[in-house]
């Protein structure tokens, strides 16, 4: 299945695309701002995007009013045409959310029982109509609502014409738009023989369609097996990933990952979905006490059994909370130019983590063990008949070591800092820096991750060059890679960047650049040489600025 692969990118589109909260009945084609994310997508890493409800609704989208069209306040879905075929050809997968538990009062099927009441042929397809009393909203009978929201009323998933009904919706945007997925919101409460019907259904729509749950508790391996869902949302797990940084408690999360995945684990033959935060929970730079845990948080999803998920902003650290009235304050609209307090060191983390889980098989399919665990220190193993991985965790603010048995005479390949290697023999006394990780590839010192950087689109923020101050200077310098181009030494001679390289003996990376000058001449330095901040006439200026 394609999904165990992916790494997914979660969108709230009503909150990302700024559609107004209710419903204005205007048709605004905002949903094609996706397009221009596709390219950075493909920067970050992510082959999989996970889009919540995207059908006409009344408000929030979880309140369907027209299963068949796209909500007015992003477009038509003409509109989402362009934006599947344009997010295909980057070779992303498209997994919508399928709201099925319920719908809005808006609902064509419950409009004509508003109207017709017991004459309605749709009467049946509710939970619980009464007509001997009223709703709460004064509808002339009573039925089953979501959580005792009455705006939500419950669709009857034991009725086949509902079921055939919502099938053929699955079908249209399989057929129109070809979609690779549903993730089934209230998956937890939802029939278990409707979603088995679902799962026959869409493999004979599409052999390799993705079905996703949204289970809170209880038991995963009732939903996902043969018969049901391919995978549900991992919530026991991330709980764990937060309070484990915020308790400097280690054994919280190892536990977790232990109980789940190792040999004997309830979960270790399913893919579950993994993530730290989504729309329904706090941003997970909110919930951390300490936002020097974010980088090991995500190492940890990266590394872990399980497909990784990344909430639209949250690779920027951009905060967020629920409150006591709405959950929009986690669903904010968000443009590339203009994310709030960006935290670009984070975001290159990840691009180096999505590289890494790309490259080492035994992230993406390997058994799970734990090597060493303490209150701020872990280590643990993935491999397959291939490939041995270790991970390690410093969750302190101060050097560390260490010491584990590695089970071998080798190499360790430290993939996640500039492909170090290591000569182990057994035991091993790792040095870890603080809040830091490393990823450590058993092998025979040959094995490298290539991190060139080979992205389509550069997230830069402008630097107005010897005005900036120092601070601003430090961040350009931080976060912008080396592209190929014209360059000015601060000196003033100009000159042109051929590319990078690699040193074939030691692998330092090396820019290679020709004088503009002269007769030119082909010259090579080192790329954080190149890339240095110097001091000159009191300022901090870049060693080499880009010409436009």
């Amino acid at each position: 299945m394609w999904a165990y692969n992916s790494i997914f990118y979660q969108i709230y589109p009503i909150g990302f695309c700024g559609a107004p909260v209710h419903n204005d009945g205007v048709c605004v084609p905002r949903i094609r701002k996706l397009m221009d994310w596709s390219e950075y997508l493909q920067t970050l890493g992510v082959d999989s995007i996970l889009l919540n409800p995207i059908f006409e609704s009344d408000n929030h989208g979880y309140d369907t009013r027209d299963f068949r069209k796209i909500d007015c306040r992003l477009g038509t879905n003409e509109d989402f045409s362009d934006v599947c075929k344009d997010l295909h050809d980057h070779d992303i997968k498209i997994v919508l959310d399928g709201v099925f538990n319920h719908v809005g009062r808006g609902f064509w099927a419950f409009r004509d029982v508003q109207e017709k009441k017991w004459d309605s042929p749709y009467k049946d397809w509710y939970k619980g109509v009464n007509f001997g009393w009223q709703s709460p909203l004064g509808d002339p009978f009573g039925y089953e609502a979501w959580q005792g929201h009455f705006e939500l009323p419950c669709l009857n998933l034991y009725n086949q014409q509902v079921k055939d009904y919502l099938f053929d919706v699955i079908r249209f945007w399989v057929d129109e738009f070809d979609i690779d997925g549903i993730r089934l919101d209230c998956a937890n409460i939802l029939d278990f023989n409707f979603m088995k019907e679902m799962r026959a259904k869409t493999a004979s729509m599409k052999p390799d369609f993705w079905l996703m749950g949204e289970v809170i508790h209880g038991d995963y391996s009732r939903w996902v097996n043969g018969d049901t869902l391919h995978s549900v949302t991992n919530y026991a797990l991330h709980k764990a990933l937060y309070s484990g940084h915020n308790d400097h408690n280690y054994f919280e999360i190892a536990h977790s990952l232990n109980r789940q995945f190792a040999n004997g684990g309830i979960y270790r033959n399913i893919y579950t979905y993994n993530f730290v935060d989504n729309h329904d929970v706090n941003r997970i730079a909110s919930s951390l006490k300490d936002k020097n845990h974010l980088n090991n948080v995500y190492t940890l999803m990266y590394t872990m059994p399980g497909v990784p998920s990344i909430y639209y902003g949250s690779e920027y650290g951009i905060e967020g909370m629920r409150t006591n009235h709405s959950d929009y304050e986690l669903r904010p609209c968000l443009d590339l130019d203009s994310i709030p307090n960006p935290n670009y060191q984070l975001f290159d983390h990840i691009v180096k983590l999505g590289k890494i889980r790309l490259a080492l098989e035994a992230l993406k399919y390997g058994d799970f063990a734990n090597v060493k665990i303490m209150n701020e220190k872990l280590v643990y193993k993935r491999w397959t008949n291939n490939q041995t991985v270790f991970v390690a965790f410093n969750l302190t603010d101060h050097d560390e070591w260490i010491d584990f048995d590695t089970g071998c005479n080798a190499k360790l390949t430290d993939v996640l800092n500039d492909n170090e290697v290591i000569d182990v023999n057994g035991y091993y006394n790792l040095y870890m820096k603080p809040y830091s990780a490393r990823i450590l590839v058993v092998n025979d010192g040959s094995f490298k991750v290539d991190f060139s950087d080979n992205s389509t689109v550069e997230i830069t923020k402008p630097v107005e060059n010897t005005e900036a101050t120092d601070a601003q200077v430090e961040e350009q310098h931080f976060y912008t890679e080396v592209k190929p181009g014209k360059y000015r030494h601060f000196k003033g001679n100009e000159y042109e960047v051929i590319g990078t390289a690699l040193h074939s003996e030691t692998g330092e990376k090396l820019v290679v650049y020709k004088a503009l000058y002269n007769d030119g001449g082909l010259w090579v330095r080192p790329y954080d040489m190149f890339k240095e901040i110097i001091e000159k006439d009191g300022k901090k200026i870049q060693r080499f600025t880009p010409i436009d």
